[in-house]
């Protein structure tokens, strides 16, 4: 799996959009840019409707109407940042293809994205039951909760993945490599 998903990083890092976006002296930074930008005004958006569903603001609004107001602009800014997460791993694949962090992220995409689906579930089915409540049944707050710490784990492990702690070639442990996707050299 991992020669398979080094072979593509190669593959990519040598076409001309991959080598054009990481040399550009503009291009890669408004990327960049406007990844983070992106993330942080989507992560405000969900942080408010999850600080809602744990009772912990707004709690005399329905949970369904803060939800619905920013569900649109939310969606907008994920699809966004995750195009602009594409375009930043196609100016650097190989590297960040055999990056510790970026793994850890993806995990932990995948994970919020997840919870987000089940959860996303739950709210429209339950629509009206619990709605004014001041604080939101069990579930929903175990689903707010795990949603802001999957999001701190992306944000954390995407900034770290600038960082060459555990880069390939390096003096890691073997679980290190392992996990970082590191293949030898033949």
């Amino acid at each position: 799996m991992n020669s398979a998903l080094l072979q593509f990083a190669t593959w990519l890092s040598e076409r001309s959009f991959s080598v054009g976006l990481h040399e550009s002296f503009y291009m890669y930074n408004w990327i960049e840019t406007t990844h983070v930008m992106t993330l942080m005004l989507s992560f405000g958006m969900l942080a408010i409707v999850d600080l809602r569903m744990l009772g912990l603001a707004f709690a005399n609004v329905p949970a369904s109407k803060i939800a619905e107001r920013l569900d649109k602009p939310m969606l907008i800014g994920f699809s966004i940042m995750f195009i602009t997460g594409i375009l930043l791993f196609s100016a650097i694949p190989v590297r960040t293809t055999q990056s510790l962090w970026f793994r850890i992220k993806v995990i932990l995409l995948i994970a919020a994205a997840i919870n987000a689906w089940l959860f996303r579930g739950y709210l429209l089915a339950s629509k009206g039951s619990w709605d004014a409540d001041a604080v939101a049944p069990r579930r929903a707050r175990i689903a707010a909760g795990l949603s802001l710490a999957l999001w701190c784990g992306v944000i954390m492990t995407g900034r770290f993945i600038a960082y060459d702690w555990f880069d390939c070639g390096g003096n890691n442990p073997a679980f290190i490599d392992w996990a970082a996707g590191c293949v030898a050299a033949e």
